[in-house]
């Protein structure tokens, strides 16, 4: 299982130092990568971020990261599809030549329409362009003179270059509903939603399993981004945590599966969704993931950006060690 941060590139707590410095601190400490969000017109989810809309570009923050550091992977949890693919082609395949082959491309259909609407894309299917992202990543990374028309993107005889490190760049489908998973064991090499519920993601796994059977594709690599809050105490952690807010999320998550009462009421109820408590319980919390299938978990502490060196810290000497 492999370990990684969602780093603070956006809200009040963003800043050169955390990222940079926090980046090359996890790297000594073992963690396995760092990630990044992505926004064109970023609004701050209500239940889980402060007011400030300050929002740094994902391939520019991961970029800088990677000159600063040697080995830790680099990861979009993920990019949503406002750039043009084969802008994100020569950005990708520069970033891989500069950096190594370091780069995850977790895709996702993004939420709000308004950052669509902002550069007249607001009419078309986002899912569908993350598809075309998808075929149009992997044959301009392998390929010269590539013609291409889907009814969305259309170019003839394009050659893109440099092309990746390695040939191919990991491209994964981000999103927690069904279809999502279904998408992902269609054409991506990875899924990855973000607070999701461990009943829910057996089941996903489930579906993306009898897929790959079907299809003969690799089984996707299974990650997950849960909120996470670590102290000396569960009592400690819980203060750092709107519980409440992601109670009224879950209840509102139209295609989670319940827990047996049929509505998420506590904190027990959102197993999977968080990992909050003392060292030692976010160890077995960690372990209930890895048992389900889960390969990468990405912490995310954007309830407490404000202590992330301190984050890093505790997971690097109390939690890490234990789960190697």
């Amino acid at each position: 299982m492999k370990f990684g941060l969602l780093l603070p590139h956006f809200g009040e707590e963003a800043s050169k130092e955390k990222l940079l410095e926090g980046s090359k601190l996890a790297e000594s400490f073992g963690f396995d990568s760092v990630w990044v969000r992505d926004h064109l017109v970023f609004e701050p989810h209500g239940e889980m971020e402060k007011p400030n809309r300050t929002f740094y570009d994902a391939l520019t923050t991961l970029t800088a990261i990677g000159a600063v550091t040697e080995k830790i992977e680099l990861g979009t949890g993920s990019l949503i599809p406002f750039r043009h693919p084969l802008v994100t082609a020569l950005m990708a395949g520069t970033m891989t030549q500069l950096l190594g082959p370091r780069l995850i491309l977790g895709f996702g259909a993004g939420t709000f329409d308004h950052e669509f609407e902002a550069i007249g894309w607001g009419d078309l299917d986002r899912v569908e362009m993350v598809r075309s992202n998808a075929e149009i990543l992997r044959r301009v990374f392998t390929e010269n003179d590539v013609t291409y028309d889907d009814g969305i993107f259309s170019f003839e005889n394009v050659t893109i270059e440099p092309k990746p490190v390695g040939g191919r760049i990991p491209f994964w489908y981000c999103g927690a509903t069904p279809r999502s998973a279904r998408l992902a064991a269609e054409f991506a090499d990875g899924w990855m939603p973000g607070r999701t519920g461990l009943l829910t993601m057996e089941k996903r796994i489930q579906t993306m399993r009898e897929m790959t059977d079907e299809n003969g594709r690799p089984m996707p690599t299974v990650a997950v981004i849960p909120p996470t809050s670590i102290e000396d105490t569960r009592e400690e952690a819980l203060k750092h945590v709107n519980i409440p807010g992601l109670l009224a999320w879950a209840n509102k998550a139209k295609f989670a599966v319940k827990p047996p009462s049929g509505s998420f009421e506590t904190v027990e109820d959102l197993e999977g969704q968080l990992i909050v408590g003392d060292p030692d319980q976010a160890v077995e919390q960690i372990r209930r993931f890895e048992e389900v299938g889960t390969e990468h978990l990405v912490f995310d502490f954007r309830f407490k950006f404000d202590r992330f060196f301190e984050q890093i810290e505790l997971l690097g000497t109390e939690v890490l060690p234990k789960l190697r």
